[in-house]
C-alpha cells in the first residue's frame, strides 16, 4: 500500500471505531466501509494497537475497538502510528557543484522540507479525532439510527 494511503486509511478506520464506541468492528466490516482489503485494515489495526491507539476484543462478537476516547487521540499520534519516519528523497546523487542551482539545492529543499514537516506535524497534534467525527456528522452523512448506532451500521 502507499504511504500516502496508510494515514488516510487510519484515520477512515479510526473514524468508524470512534462513530461505534459499544461495537467492536471486525476488519472484515472496516475493509468494506475503506474499500479495500481486510488484510490492509488488518495492518493497519496492528500499527495502531501497537501505538495504544486501539484494542481488539476476542470472541464471537469481537473486533477492534478504539483504546481511548477520540477526544484523547489527535492526528499527529495517528500519523505517526502507520506512516514511516522516511526522509523525503533529495537527489539520489550529488548535483553538480559547478552549477549554482546544484550547488546550492540540497541545504535549500532540506530549509523547505523541515519548515513543512514542522508545520504537517502543528496542524495534525492540533486535530483530535472528534475533530474528524463531528466534521463527518455535519457533512451529514453519519445520522443515528436505534440505540445511537450510526445508520451505516444497520
Amino acid at each position: 500500500m502507499s504511504k500516502n494511503c496508510r494515514f488516510a486509511f487510519a484515520v477512515h478506520v479510526a473514524a468508524v471505531l470512534a462513530l461505534t464506541p459499544d461495537q467492536p468492528c471486525t476488519s472484515d466490516w472496516l475493509a468494506g466501509s475503506v474499500n479495500t482489503n481486510p488484510v490492509v485494515i488488518r495492518r493497519i489495526l496492528s500499527t495502531l494497537a501497537k501505538a495504544g491507539l486501539v484494542r481488539s476484543v476476542r470472541g464471537s462478537q469481537g473486533g477492534a475497538m478504539l483504546s481511548r476516547p477520540p477526544e484523547a487521540i489527535t492526528l499527529l499520534e495517528i500519523s505517526r502510528a502507520v506512516d514511516d519516519d522516511e526522509p523525503v528523497a533529495l537527489h539520489p546523487q550529488t548535483p553538480n557543484p559547478d552549477c549554482p542551482v546544484g550547488a546550492s539545492i540540497v541545504p535549500v529543499l532540506r530549509e523547505v522540507i523541515t519548515r513543512a514537516d514542522a508545520a504537517r506535524a502543528a496542524v495534525l497534534d492540533q486535530t483530535r479525532l472528534s475533530d474528524v467525527v463531528a466534521a463527518i456528522h455535519r457533512a451529514g452523512n453519519c445520522e443515528a439510527g436505534p440505540g445511537g448506532v450510526p445508520l451505516f451500521l444497520l
